[in-house]
């Protein structure tokens, strides 16, 4: 038991790094952040698996031996406490009056046989078990409390079911992340994930077929607490589902309200912003068009997006840009957004050109533009103003390069008295598919574990004796007297309530 515990404080010590630095299972792009921001550092990490702590030869092994180590504390318990559930319990002791919690009754008439048989029923209706003894004075032995050392083991055996739970359930685990635009469908297939970490045993032919399309997602904000003002209070994600030889359905996703989707959940992480950018090169071909997902930078929504036209004529165009939901304009002359709602929508970007590297046949981050080795024609200390765009507005691009437009998604609805900008960009939101099997048997062994400590910690082991001394004189002394194993501080409560109860069922006045 000491080892299974030194084990089970040693596993805990380890688990410790993997919330210390980001993981490949939960957070790879935070890992490759990671080895950006701090290479020599990340290359000693990842050699000592400190990215892949739970995974990782060391965890696994204090993970083995605390497995083998709870069976070898489990099994020889087991097989004792059998053994002494079948020992009926033992000789009275001779001598009660040895004992701390020894009592007395009055002397009586009472016939000795008649006193412990009426002990003994009392005692077993109880919960004792009981025996008899004849010699050297009649008296009955009890004990009770197995259930303390049955709920000790139900609490170590369940343990053992949760480790192998998790060890064999998480080999069939798989979690995967998507990033899906409002109207984009997505098809449950490894090619169609953003993200995706699966187990061990995992084969693609576990995924279930299913399509699923976010048909709309929608922001409250809260508008009348003027200390919150534009603080979200509820996200939504409206889904539609396909699932083959049945109709399409609806659900809904929201935040710590995950969607059940064929032993899966959906999981609603992230949102943002969307802006769907053409760019024509110089030569008035269309090098690009596609909806841009960008990442919030801040609790306003003030996000960064990056935008790539190898195809562009005559020089390849790279550009970063910077979407504001409402724009507003710092002391400094930067803008931020002051609200994270598309109440005055402004898009600025930076334009690059030069080889964008998306010929070598290298994968690239599309979250991320390698701007080294690239010429900035446009924005920062280029001299040449930054592109400014709102929903529906096109810009030439500096150089004859040729034309950015952004494009406004808003249906048509003729002139306006006031720009309503609430339909011209599309949302994102990132989702994670998580199928874990071993949930449901966690949860069993867990609550196991709980039932079988609550048990053991409060349901008392003690013995009881009830012994009746004939005296001299023909009456009759009854002895109580009582004996826990580890610390009961009811015992003596317990004594004086079987004596209490005891001489009322024979009808005797209780004297000091």
């Amino acid at each position: 038991m000491r080892t299974a515990l030194l084990l089970l404080l040693l596993l805990a010590l380890a688990a410790v790094p993997g919330s210390l630095v980001p993981q490949r299972s939960s957070n790879p792009n935070g890992v490759i952040q990671y080895f950006k921001d701090e290479p020599d550092l990340a290359e000693l990490l990842d050699n000592l698996q400190l990215f892949d702590v739970f995974s990782s030869v060391w965890f696994s092994s204090i993970y083995l031996l605390l497995f083998l180590s709870l069976i070898g504390c489990v099994l020889p318990r087991t097989k004792h406490h059998f053994k002494a559930l079948r020992t009926p319990p033992p000789r009275t002791p001779a001598r009660l009056e040895r004992l701390p919690g020894i009592r007395y009754a009055a002397t009586t008439n009472a016939e000795a046989a008649v006193a412990i048989e009426s002990a003994r029923a009392l005692l077993k209706k109880s919960g004792y078990r009981v025996r008899i003894f004849e010699e050297p004075h009649l008296s009955v032995s009890a004990e009770r409390g197995y259930l303390r050392e049955t709920g000790n083991l139900v609490f170590h055996t369940a343990l053992i079911g949760v480790l192998i739970s998790v060890g064999v359930g998480g080999g069939f685990t798989y979690t995967g992340q998507r990033v899906m635009v409002e109207g984009q469908p997505f098809v449950n297939t490894l090619s169609d994930y953003s993200s995706f970490t699966p187990g061990r045993f995992f084969d693609e032919s576990m995924l279930p077929p299913f399509h699923m399309v976010m048909d709309d997602f929608s922001v409250e904000y809260e508008e009348q607490n003027l200390n919150a003002f534009g603080f979200p209070t509820d996200y939504t994600a409206d889904m539609s589902i396909t699932v083959p030889g049945e109709p399409t359905r609806q659900g809904t996703v929201k935040v710590n309200q995950p969607l059940p989707l064929l032993g899966s959940d959906v999981f609603l992480l992230g949102n943002g912003y969307a802006p769907r950018i053409t760019v024509t090169d110089g030569d008035g071909n269309i090098a690009f068009t596609d909806i841009v997902p960008f990442l919030p930078q801040d609790a306003n929504l003030t996000s960064m997006g990056f935008i790539k036209a190898p195809d562009a004529l005559p020089q390849q165009i790279g550009m970063i840009g910077f979407f504001y939901p409402t724009v507003g304009e710092l002391s400094t002359g930067a803008f931020t957004s002051v609200h994270a709602d598309l109440l005055d929508p402004l898009l600025t970007l930076n334009v690059y050109t030069g080889d964008l590297g998306v010929d070598d046949g290298v994968p690239q981050n599309v979250y991320a533009l390698d701007v080294d080795g690239l010429t900035q024609v446009a924005g920062g200390d280029t001299g040449v103003e930054a592109i400014k765009l709102r929903p529906g507005e096109t810009a030439s691009l500096p150089n004859g390069l040729g034309t950015v437009t952004f494009e406004d998604e808003s249906p048509g609805l003729g002139p306006v008295s006031a720009p309503d900008f609430s339909d011209s960009v599309l949302r994102f939101a990132t989702f994670d598919i998580t199928h874990d099997p071993s949930r449901g048997w966690v949860l069993a062994f867990t609550l196991l574990a709980v039932g079988g400590l609550m048990t053991a910690l409060f349901v008392p082991r003690r013995r009881m004796w009830v012994k009746a001394v004939t005296q001299p004189d023909g009456g009759v002394r009854l002895e109580y007297a009582g004996l826990a194993r580890g610390h009961d501080p009811t015992l003596e409560a317990a004594i004086d309530d079987l004596k209490k109860r005891h001489l009322q069922q024979l009808n005797i006045k209780d004297t000091p």
